[in-house]
């Protein structure tokens, strides 16, 4: 940790203890030559003078080592003290030091909006938030492992510690403000439960769960998620399709939706395009000569898919595009989307 109060902290326990040290080197020292004392009968003086434990003395002292034990307890009530006291604040400030740490976080996590919420920061969790990263999205993870908590921060993930059943956990990460949430839970009565809650809260919001069992499908669909996803099924289907048309899925598999300079597909809403109450077709945008891209795909209003849309086909409101392109074709549909946005 390179914290500087916690530095600062740990200066001041070293000093602490050099004193100490010095403290119990005078005293020896001062019992073996003014009461000459044993080796083993000054350091026993020493440390009950110190401790102020109120033992008897191991012989009668003289005139001058009485002077010389009493300056040593004053001086022994000043140094412990200050060492206890160091100590003392050090291990509470390390709790005050995690405690601004959740604030910060928490704070930043409240300034989200229309972010994504992922349940569980496992194997499908860490995947998620991987590709989320690579799209620039606001994200926040709930995590109910607190020793996880340290693998979270290296990874720079913003986090909520806490169980994800329970709806005050839910309002820390913002479900009220979020669009879309992904429960990556391990146990599909756990996933069942979150989706319940998040539902309950957000009408709208877009829900995604994991299950491992593919009678928990209906259940979560009925309890309000939007989509049900079976990693083992898409996994077996996956590994078949390669036996079948291992020409297709080579293809599909250097298709990239991630990163920043090798996306080769966009989804993109039609408001983004251009004023959508006047109606436009596919050949009005233009997209082949203007980008290079391919439109491939469209979704309407009530999320209907037609894959491969004729060039006369009318883009309505609320509806979107998938197209297929290289990466500096997608970086220039892009930064030709930002211009027609800024121009209005």
């Amino acid at each position: 940790m390179n914290n500087p109060l916690i530095q600062l902290f740990r200066s001041k326990i070293y000093t602490s203890l050099t004193l100490l040290v010095l403290l119990m080197l005078v005293g020896v020292i001062g019992f073996v030559s003014i009461s000459d004392y044993s080796w083993v009968d000054a350091l026993y003086m020493t440390v009950i003078t110190m401790t102020t434990v109120g033992f008897g003395e191991v012989q009668p002292l003289d005139d001058e080592a009485k002077i010389f034990t009493i300056f040593l307890i004053l001086a022994s009530i000043v140094i412990v003290g200050y060492a206890i006291s160091i100590i003392t604040e050090y291990i509470l400030s390390k709790n005050d030091i995690e405690e601004i740490k959740h604030k910060k976080m928490q704070k930043r996590i409240d300034g989200f909006k229309n972010h994504v919420i992922i349940c569980g920061y496992g194997r499908n969790g860490k995947q998620a938030t991987r590709k989320l990263m690579a799209h620039n999205k606001s994200f926040v993870v709930i995590e109910k492992n607190k020793e996880v908590e340290e693998r979270l921060r290296l990874d720079g993930v913003p986090y909520v510690i806490g169980n994800a059943n329970e709806d005050e956990t839910l309002m820390l990460a913002g479900v009220d403000r979020a669009t879309s949430f992904i429960s990556a839970l391990p146990n599909d009565a756990d996933n069942l439960f979150v989706v319940l809650s998040a539902r309950q809260i957000n009408k709208k919001i877009n829900i995604i769960s994991r299950a491992s069992q593919e009678s928990s499908y209906k259940k979560l669909k009925f309890a309000g998620a939007n989509n049900v996803i079976l990693p083992d099924m898409i996994g077996g289907d996956h590994m078949a399709s390669l036996v079948v048309v291992p020409g297709l899925m080579e293809f599909i598999d250097n298709l990239s939706i991630v990163g920043e300079s090798n996306i080769n597909i966009e989804e993109i809403a039609v408001e983004k395009l251009y004023n959508s109450k006047k109606a436009r077709t596919i050949r009005d945008l233009d997209f082949r000569k203007r980008t290079g891209c391919t439109i491939i795909g469209y979704k309407d209003s009530k999320g209907e898919y037609t894959v491969n849309p004729e060039a006369e086909m009318i883009l309505e409101a609320n509806s979107r595009i998938i197209v297929l392109g290289r990466p500096e074709q997608i970086e220039e549909l892009n930064n030709a989307f930002d211009i027609e946005i800024e121009n209005g």
